[in-house]
């Protein structure tokens, strides 16, 4: 025999089935702009059916119904998809970091320019062409003594901002790191929350959208592998297990710089923090090398011949170095680079009669005098900006050219950042084009439409109502038996 009240139950179940659907279709619309959100869909199920009571078997056949259940409040979420996010985002914020660098070390170069290095260098060689002109001259020798300290000065002012660079990169990198270690332990205190609330039979789902946005920022930063466990994301870098559980490893900068290597083969070989250590070590390191390569050559190359020639000064003198380099401290771990020690010698700047340019002598009465009017040493050193070098020096490992002239080197420097400027910017468009399809892949999937959320909306509603004017029919049949029926003799 049924129940009197099986209708009403059914009735009852189908209104908070629907009405559940209702409140989760509001929560999707009302979070269609949050960030990391993923919608949510109700899984309704028949409820488990009641076999008709009889002593043998039912009279009636089947099994009765016994309305709707709500089996889960699951979101919609592709892992697969968040995989390959991770993947483009620690890519397109290494790309972008080297951009970034790159842009900063051409406008340091601020090459081709009427004012650059390379106009600086021309100047200096037509200084000595024009003292060759007049070599007993004190004012064309005070222009070669200025267009010198410019000289200087240029390659002296580029070894400070390649130094600030570096400091701003360092300093970027703290923030990074400090960022990353935010980061972890927000996703192991994610990991224990989820555990405890899950273990009561529900399901996280917003805690799971937060958790996973989180690791959406940490992939950009650096490389990331996620492994899903029971206890919650185990987050890798590597082979280096940054979060297990509720547990995050303490992510510090000696960490970070002893699992990087530039080549890539280190647990750190991706993401934003990966190419602020590649800018850092790499980019800025060759570039400043490949300064220091061109100017030890240069005070080399123009001392060699200045010492060979003679000063105005009398009795006879030969000319010292024209260029020095300013002793570094033993102690110093980190000394500047030549470039940032460049000057010009002190002797030169003091007295302009100490700029060594003629190469004759004659005898004076047994007394050996310079020939002032010679201007075989300035000609001998103007004459060097058309000569062929090797640069080897600044203890660098990798020239860019060998065997040019002081111009063909600089314009290769100059090339080489170009090439790699626009290769950096290349790829950080490609990589921005892989995460914005990958990004619309994720919210073909995960994000909400509104439009078809207003026709859930829509179809909840009517079956909510459908439920509610079921309740009323079981109502009325039931006043009916109860206040309609029994009633003859009354």
């Amino acid at each position: 025999m049924r129940s009197t009240f099986t209708g009403i139950e059914i009735a009852k179940r189908s209104l908070f089935a629907h009405q559940a659907a209702l409140t989760t279709t509001g929560h999707n619309v009302a979070n269609a702009n949050t960030p990391g959100f993923s919608r949510q869909s109700v899984q309704l199920v028949a409820a488990r059916p009641l076999e008709n009571i009889g002593m043998m078997r039912t009279t009636i056949p089947g099994q009765q119904g016994q309305s709707v259940e709500i089996q889960a409040i699951r979101r919609i979420r592709d892992a697969f998809i968040d995989k390959q996010y991770y993947n483009e985002s620690q890519s397109l914020g290494y790309w972008q970091t080297r951009l970034d660098t790159l842009e900063k070390l051409e406008g340091i170069i601020n090459e081709p320019s009427e004012t650059g290095l390379r106009q600086v260098l021309d100047n200096f060689w037509n200084s000595w062409q024009e003292l060759s002109m007049a070599p007993d001259n004190l004012e064309a020798r005070a222009i070669v003594k200025e267009s010198a300290l410019a000289l200087t000065d240029a390659f002296n002012h580029i070894a400070r901002q390649l130094t600030n660079l570096k400091h701003d990169l360092s300093d970027h990198i703290d923030v990074k790191v400090t960022e990353v270690n935010t980061l972890l332990r927000q996703v192991a205190a994610m990991n224990a929350e989820i555990y405890r609330i899950e273990g009561f039979g529900h399901n996280a789902n917003d805690l799971r959208d937060q958790r996973d946005l989180l690791m959406d920022q940490l992939s950009r930063i650096i490389n990331v592998t996620v492994v899903h466990e029971e206890r919650g994301y185990t987050v890798l870098m590597g082979n280096l297990t940054l979060v297990e559980g509720a547990e995050a490893e303490e992510f510090t900068l000696a960490l970070a710089e002893s699992h990087f290597a530039v080549d890539g083969s280190g647990n750190l070989n991706n993401g934003e923090l990966f190419g602020l250590f590649y800018s850092r070590e790499k980019l800025v390191n060759d570039f400043e090398n490949q300064l220091d390569a061109l100017v030890t050559t240069l005070a080399e190359s123009v001392n060699q011949v200045h010492s060979q020639a003679y000063t105005l000064k009398h009795p006879v003198t030969t000319g010292g170095d024209f260029f020095i380099f300013v002793p570094v401290d033993p102690a110093d771990p980190n000394p500047p680079s030549f470039a940032a020690r460049f000057r010009v010698n002190p002797d030169i700047t003091d007295d302009v009669e100490n700029i060594a340019a003629s190469m004759r002598t004659y005898d004076d009465n047994g007394e050996t005098r310079v020939v002032r009017g010679n201007n075989e040493g300035a000609l001998a050193i103007a004459d060097l900006r058309n000569q062929k070098f090797n640069f080897a020096g600044g203890g660098i490992a990798k020239i860019i050219l060998n065997g040019g002239t002081f111009d063909e080197y600089l314009r290769a420097v100059i090339g080489e950042l170009g090439v790699q400027a626009q290769e950096a910017e290349r790829q950080t468009l490609n990589q921005r084009i892989l995460v914005e399809q990958v990004e619309m892949r994720r919210a073909s999937v995960s994000s909400v439409s509104l439009d078809e959320e207003m026709a859930n909306l829509i179809m909840f509603q009517h079956a909510y109502n459908a439920a509610a004017r079921a309740m009323t029919v079981y109502d009325e049949v039931l006043d009916k038996v109860i206040n309609g029926m029994g009633i003859v003799g009354r």
